[in-house]
């Protein structure tokens, strides 16, 4: 069985959780770059995940506060559905991953960091990118910063109709 070891995330997890839902609230801000929206569909938006697991890590979201899949409705599910698949394109374009991790831990139990409020994570992979940094050194090397992801991302999101 392969692990995916991931230690630096200890901070994320230990760290006091902010009042209300950042998926709820970032919405409700016009500063799509601070907040790291890299688009806005008619029922859910795309944003880039703050403690990533490698470059490129995103998260789609429906805008309604709902933590179970079979409270999604018809238009929900179509359009993140859509926006799945226009993501790996867009993130395939861009970064040339080997593959992606694409799933959802629905429950604290199943890993879930934010449990009331469902989404998606992307996670592009490369051959190769678990090394032994994570492993004894608790460190994780992520080759590009947020913001300028963000800069290099944002535009080729735009292109979704």
């Amino acid at each position: 069985m392969d692990k995916i070891w991931a230690p630096w995330r200890i901070e994320y997890i230990l760290q006091p959780k902010p009042q209300g839902c950042i998926f709820c609230d970032k919405p409700k801000e016009s500063n799509d770059r601070q907040n790291l929206i890299l688009y806005r569909g008619a029922v859910s938006f795309i944003i880039m995940n703050f403690y990533p697991y490698n470059n490129g890590h995103i998260m789609i979201v429906p805008y309604r506060h709902i933590s179970q899949l079979s409270l999604l409705t018809p238009d929900e599910q179509n359009e993140m559905m859509k926006l799945l698949g226009m993501s790996t394109t867009i993130l395939q374009k861009a970064l040339s991953p080997d593959g992606f991790n694409i799933g959802m831990n629905l429950g604290k139990v199943a890993g879930a960091g934010i449990d009331d409020h469902l989404h998606f994570h992307i996670v592009p992979r490369w051959n190769g990118d678990t090394n032994f940094m994570p492993v004894t050194g608790h460190t994780k090397v992520i080759s590009q910063g947020l913001y300028e992801s963000w800069e290099q991302l944002q535009p080729l999101f735009q292109t979704i109709s």
